[in-house]
């Protein structure tokens, strides 16, 4: 029987290598929502140079996706880091995620169209991570207790090798991050949503 992986171990290690070789790579970061990303950014821009990719066709409706986008830069724009944070954001296309969610209404959350899900929005960043030559990408929706970090470390390192960029792996609620996340959302007056964004949710 295989080995439970941890990948927060697994980040600790290509830390420590950063580290030890002074090198500061450029992780592009997707993020489902500024509550989730305050932890990943507080930490990880100790030692990347982040830029932040919002890109979520999932939430409904529109106006709940400006709302998340807005804060997701009022964030950034306050938050104190070590090295640069940029902030991109996605087109909104909601009927892409509804045509990739055709038959899977009905499933629970957290099965496959969540699966589905994660996956689309993880192969978008890192389309755009390898055409402008980053060293890495990852996602912030390992933080969630809700969401399974190694369903979600399956998918990046499946996208990472059929596109040619290094997925960066992650269990973000690991040292508490989730608990964090909360005490930095009430530092910066974040909005927290009470559902994942889509209407399925």
């Amino acid at each position: 029987m295989e080995a439970k992986r941890n990948y927060q171990k697994e980040l600790d290690r290509i830390i420590e290598d950063l580290i030890q070789k002074k090198t500061i790579p450029r992780l592009f970061l997707h993020s489902c929502c500024a509550p989730c990303s305050s932890y990943v950014l507080e930490y990880l821009s100790d030692y990347f140079e982040i830029t932040l990719f919002y890109y979520n066709p999932n939430i409904f409706p529109e106006e709940e996706y400006l709302k998340r986008a807005k804060e997701q830069e009022h964030l950034i724009r306050r938050m104190t880091v070590k090295h640069p944070v940029y902030f991109t954001s996605g087109k909104y296309e909601p009927e892409v995620f509804f045509n990739m969610a055709k038959g899977l209404e009905e499933m629970k959350e957290g099965g496959e169209r969540c699966f589905k899900c994660y996956e689309l929005r993880m192969r978008e960043a890192a389309l755009l991570a390898r055409a402008k030559h980053f060293d890495y990408f990852t996602t912030t929706l390992s933080l969630s207790p809700l969401k399974n970090a190694a369903k979600i470390n399956e998918i990046g390192e499946v996208i990472g090798r059929e596109i040619g960029i290094s997925h960066l792996p992650s269990d973000f609620k690991k040292r508490n991050g989730y608990k964090r996340s909360i005490e930095l959302s009430k530092k910066y007056g974040l909005y927290r949503q009470d559902y994942c964004g889509c209407v399925y949710s």
